[in-house]
C-alpha cells in the first residue's frame, strides 16, 4: 500500500495538502511571507542535552546497508516522455483534494471527429485544462485575507490565502469569490486571485510533483533502464522533485544532476498550499516561538568547549578544529556561529550515509552533525529537513545558519548568497552559490 506523506512547500505558511497513495494528508506548510513563519507539526522536545527538531524516527547509524536494493527488472527501450503525464497527475491530485469539478462531456454534442494526430493531442490538452477552471489561486506578493462576508468593512478576517495558494470556487458576489480552501470557507477579493481560464497555466505551476523514496538505498541512473550507469544514491524517505514521468520510471533532480528512478521504489504525490485559518495561524506562531526559544536556550547550554566535531564517525584526524563554543559570542547570533563553525570542515570528504565532519558525511549528515554541536538534533534526511524550524521567505531573506533545502539535497547558508554543504563524492564538503539549483525551502532554527 502506498504511504500518504505530509509535504511542505517553502513559500509561506498555510495548510499543505499532499495527495498520494490512498488518502489526503493535511499539515502546516509555508508560502511566500515577509516574516519568518515556519510550518507547524514539528515537535521540539528536550531530550538529555539536546532539543529534537524532528517528528520522524531518526536512525543516526553511520553504517550503510551492505545489501543494496535489487534494481527493477523493467527495461525501457523506448524513452520518449509521456509529455502530458506529469501535469495531468498534478491536476488530478489537486482536483481530488479540492473538489474541483470537471465539466461533463455530453454525448453526441461534440465537434466533428478529429483524425489528425496533432489536433487530437491539442484536444486532450484542452480537456486536461478543464480540471483547473473551478480553482481559485491567489496571485499576490504576500497573501489575501479571507473574510466571512464579501465586504472589507463588515467582513471579519477568518484566514489567509497565501500567494499561489489554491482554493475551490463556490460563487462570485460583487467582485468577491467565495472559496473553500483547507479548513477555511469565506470570501476573497477577486482582483487578487485568478480563476477560470486564467487559472489553468498558473495551476500547473503551483503544484509540485514529489517522489518519496521507499527503499533503504535507491539508485538514480543516467537513463530509464537498469543497464544505465548509476549517478548517485538516495536514502529512504528522501523527497525528489519529479520533472518527467515515463512508463515505470520518473526523472528526478539530485545533486549529481538529473537522473531516473524506478517507480517500484518511490511513492508519487503532489504538494500545494491551501489557506490557513486565523486560529491555526495563532496556534502555529505560538508553538514556533516556544520552540525557537527552547532551541536557543539549549544551544547556549550545550555548545561544546572541546574540539570534538560531534559526528558519530569522527575517527582520528590530524587537523585541529575549533569547538562550536569558540564561535558563540555575545555579539554574534547563534546562526552566524553555526555558519562559521561549519566552514572549517570545507575540503573534508563526502561519504554516503556518513555523519563525520572530519572523515566523511553526506549532505544531511553534515547538517545534522554541525547542529548537534549546538545542542540541536536534526533528522538524517534532506527531505525531513524541509519541515524543521521556521519557514523563511526565500534566499533573499536567508540569514547565516539557515538550512537551505533542494531536491534530494541540503546545505547551510553562510551569507553572501552562499552555502556550505557536503556536495558529492567527487567534490566533498565545499562552498557553493546558494542559487546553483532550485531552492525548495529555507528553514530557520534559531
Amino acid at each position: 500500500m502506498r504511504k500518504t506523506r505530509m509535504q511542505l512547500l517553502a513559500m509561506g505558511v498555510a495548510a499543505a495538502v499532499t495527495v498520494g497513495g490512498s488518502g489526503i494528508g493535511v499539515n502546516a506548510s509555508a508560502s511566500k511571507v515577509t516574516t519568518v513563519l515556519p510550518s507547524a507539526g514539528i515537535s521540539y522536545a528536550l531530550t538529555g542535552d539536546s532539543v529534537s527538531l524532528s517528528n520522524l524516527a531518526d536512525d543516526n547509524s553511520t553504517d550503510v546497508a551492505e545489501n543494496e536494493i535489487e534494481d527493477s527488472a523493467v527495461t525501457i527501450t523506448e524513452t520518449t516522455p509521456l509529455a502530458s503525464t506529469l501535469q495531468e497527475n498534478i491536476l488530478n491530485d489537486i482536483q481530488k483534494a479540492t473538489g474541483a469539478t470537471i465539466p461533463a462531456e455530453e454525448p453526441g454534442t461534440g465537434e466533428e471527429e478529429v483524425t489528425d494526430e496533432a489536433q487530437v493531442e491539442l484536444t486532450e490538452e484542452q480537456k486536461e485544462e478543464e480540471r483547473f477552471k473551478s480553482l481559485v489561486i491567489a496571485n499576490v506578493n504576500d497573501y489575501v485575507n479571507v473574510r466571512d462576508n464579501p465586504s472589507e468593512e463588515d467582513g471579519e478576517i477568518i484566514g489567509k490565502l497565501y500567494d499561489d495558494s489554491v482554493g475551490t470556487f463556490i460563487e462570485e458576489t460583487d467582485g468577491w469569490y467565495k472559496i473553500k480552501s483547507g479548513s477555511v470557507e469565506g470570501y476573497v477579493k477577486a482582483e487578487y486571485c485568478v480563476t477560470g481560464e486564467d487559472a489553468v497555466e498558473l495551476a500547473k505551476q503551483v503544484g509540485k510533483r514529489i517522489a518519496t523514496v521507499t527503499t533503504t538505498t535507491l539508485k538514480v541512473r543516467s537513463g530509464p533502464s537498469t543497464d544505465d550507469e548509476v549517478l548517485g544514491l538516495v536514502p529512504i524517505e528522501d523527497e525528489l522533485v519529479v520533472t518527467e514521468e515515463l512508463d515505470g520510471w520518473v526523472k528526478v533532480s539530485i545533486e549529481e544532476g538529473e537522473g531516473y528512478v524506478s517507480m517500484d521504489y518511490v511513492t508519487l504525490s503532489t504538494e500545494f498550499v491551501e489557506a490557513e485559518s486565523k486560529a491555526e495561524e495563532e496556534a502555529r506562531l505560538k508553538k514556533e516561538e516556544e520552540a525557537r526559544l527552547a532551541a536557543l536556550e539549549q544551544a547556549k547550554k550545550n555548545t561544546k568547549s572541546s574540539s570534538d566535531e560531534g559526528g558519530k564517525s569522527s575517527g582520528g584526524s590530524s587537523k585541529s578544529y575549533n569547538s562550536a563554543a569558540s564561535y558563540t559570542t555575545q555579539s554574534s547570533s547563534i546562526g552566524s556561529a553555526v555558519a562559521s563553525y561549519a566552514q572549517q570542515f570545507v575540503g573534508n570528504p563526502y561519504v554516503y550515509g556518513g555523519t563525520s565532519l572530519t572523515n566523511g558525511a553526506d549532505c544531511s549528515g553534515f547538517v545534522m552533525s554541525v547542529y548537534a554541536n549546538f545542542g540541536v538534533s536534526l533528522p538524517h534526511s534532506s527531505g525531513a529537513d524541509r519541515s524543521v524550524g521556521a519557514a523563511v521567505d526565500g534566499l533573499a531573506n536567508a540569514q547565516p545558519g539557515d538550512i537551505v533545502c533542494y531536491s534530494g539535497h541540503v546545505g547551510i547558508y553562510i551569507g553572501g548568497g552562499q552555502i556550505v554543504h557536503a556536495s558529492s563524492a567527487k567534490t566533498g564538503i565545499k562552498i557553493s552559490n546558494a542559487s546553483y539549483r532550485q531552492v525548495l525551502s529555507v528553514r530557520r532554527i534559531f
